[in-house]
Formats: structure tokens, sequence, C-alpha cells
């Protein structure tokens, strides 16, 4: 296909021979199949704050710090330069969160590098070669939700061990090759320390994982992943070979108000960008 604008600075330099066609458009990227080389890549390519359609993004970048100075508070006064670097960070965070959750043990495509706004990573592939598909479009038996779901908890945990929430985990940012789960999009990905949001953050992303598992092992509705992660991560307990219950016990049985309160925000924010990923019909 016609090489587009943004990739042909990467198609000049070399990094990429080909542009073989589009793969998936979504809110915060389209991503193109490539041809580098011998091998077959992705090139995702973001969108700028002005087409990004990411809700909420002040919430996923709170606690993003940069070292440099002049960068920083150019950035906070919202300067052109500001906006600029803004938007590169935002790039980066992506391909440096590849990295991080990836040397933790978390299946995610192994990234090549960010280029002027575009994402170089693995094609995640099927066991014929296609492009592998969501966990979206993947039937399963109840025994296969219930090891997968569990890989995906320890892959919450490792994440979170390395001071990292994904943000946005649902059935439609995990991929299903022949070797099960594959985490995927994690620019939004936050700082668990230093950002007010992350325990409501990975609540959601849990309960997300667990009701969609859920409808092929109904008895994972009646786990409390989150609240248990959370509160061995607390507790400075967490680590990644540690073995879950998926339960919590209520001191004197009393009820916890304020995990209550967080949960029951979880769920609504949960069908909220439910009905948003529904209504946006990207395929993948």
């Amino acid at each position: 296909m016609k090489v587009p604008k943004r990739i042909q600075p990467l198609v000049d330099i070399g990094l990429v021979n080909e542009v073989i066609c589009q793969l998936m458009s979504g809110k915060e990227a389209t991503v193109y199949i490539v041809r580098c080389g011998d091998d077959i890549r992705c090139a995702k390519v973001y969108k700028d704050s002005a087409q990004r359609s990411f809700k909420k993004a002040v919430q996923y970048q709170e606690g993003r710090k940069d070292r440099n100075s002049r960068r920083a508070r150019a950035m906070g006064k919202g300067t052109k330069f500001g906006r600029r670097q803004q938007e590169e960070t935002w790039q980066n965070a992506e391909v440096n969160a590849l990295y991080k959750v990836a040397n933790a043990g978390v299946r995610v495509p192994t990234a090549y590098g960010c280029f002027d706004g575009v994402l170089l990573m693995e094609l995640v592939t099927d066991e014929s070669g296609n492009a592998a598909p969501r966990l979206n479009d993947v039937t399963m038996s109840a025994e296969q939700a219930l090891e997968d779901h569990a890989t995906m908890m320890n892959y919450v945990v490792r994440m979170l061990c390395v001071g990292l929430v994904h943000g946005d985990l649902s059935e439609f940012n995990v991929l299903v090759d022949a070797y099960g789960p594959v985490i995927i999009d994690l620019p939004q990905a936050v700082d668990a320390a230093a950002n007010n949001n992350a325990q409501a953050m990975l609540t959601r992303d849990v309960d997300n994982m667990t009701t969609y598992y859920g409808q092929y092992a109904p008895e994972l509705h009646s786990t409390r992943y989150a609240q248990e992660i959370w509160s061995l991560f607390e507790q400075g307990e967490l680590h990644p070979e540690i073995t879950l219950s998926g339960h919590v016990d209520d001191p004197d049985d009393e009820a916890d108000v304020s995990s209550v309160l967080l949960e029951i925000k979880a769920a609504l924010q949960e069908e909220e960008d439910r009905i948003e990923r529904l209504s946006e019909n990207e395929l993948y």
C-alpha cells in the first residue's frame, strides 16, 4: 500500500522497507503491518492530541515526571514547546513500559524502538502466521478460562511489582496466540506509587478480566483479586511468584465502606468504558 506520511521517514532511513496493510485504527493510534528486512512487524502510528479520543488522559499522566526541568516547566505552562514535549513523553511511555514489563516476565509484543511518534514492534501471530485475535474474539472452555485468568492475574502482579498499572486492560487489549494471552496497548500505564488513581485503575483492570473470563468460568465472579493484590502491595508483601487466593477477609466481618465505594466506582467506569469501546467498532 501507499506509505503513510508518518512512516515515510522510517522508509527513508531504511528502518521500514514496505508497508503491507493497515491492521487497525483506534482511539490512540493506527497500526500497520510492515516489512523490515526479512521480518514482518507492526508500526504503531500515534495520533496527536487533537485527534486522540482517549478520555481522561490527565488522570493517566499524573505522576509522570520529566527529569529535565526546562521541559517540565514548559509542559506545566502549556507552551507550544511544552505541548510538543508532552506528546513525545506520551508516545515514549509505551515503549518504556513494554521494555519494563517484558523484563518482569509479562508477555507483551517485543518493542524495537519509537521513532518520531512511530513505534516499531513485534507482530503477534496465531498458529497460521496471521495476526493474532483479540481476546474479545476468542471462545474457550471453563478450564482454559481459569488457566488464562490466573495467567493474567500473575501479569497484573508482575506489572505492579515493577511499579506499573496498565490502566486500560480489557478483552480488547489482550491478544491470544498459541501460547496464551499477550497484553498490548500500554501508553497510558501509570506509576502505581505516584498516581492517586492507581488503585481504582487496577481494580477496573482486574474486574474487566474477571468479568470476561467469568462468562466461561462463573466461579470467578465471586473472587476479589483486585483487593487482595492491592492489599499485598500496600503491605509490601507482593512479589512475582506469590500465590493468590482471590479472597479477602474483612476484619471482624465489618464492611469496608471505602472498598465498597471503590468497587462501585470501578464497576460504573468499567461499564462506561465498555460501551465506548463497543461503539468505536475497532477492528484488530
